[in-house]
């Protein structure tokens, strides 16, 4: 799976559990899931699940507790796809 297309299904996952729809539109890899989009951890849940749906794969609950940005994000499911 290309890298541009994990990037883009990861925001769009994201996106839909943002309570802070206007950091929507300055994304980038730096992108503090938690801090900058206002994600709270019970729904941090629900996009690990949604990755693992939509990519087909299992992550690890150590793996999870990494994931603090969107490239963070990004990075764990382009190794965990590969």
């Amino acid at each position: 799976m290309e890298n541009q297309k994990i990037y883009d299904d990861v925001v769009k996952i994201i996106s839909k559990h943002a309570k802070n729809q206007e950091a929507l539109a300055s994304l980038n890899q730096d992108t503090h899931i938690l801090n900058d989009l206002q994600v709270n951890s019970a729904r941090l849940v629900d996009i690990i699940l949604d990755f693992e749906d939509a990519f087909d794969l299992e992550i690890e609950d150590d793996d999870a507790d990494e994931i603090n940005t969107i490239g963070d994000a990004v990075q764990l499911v382009q190794k965990l796809v590969h």
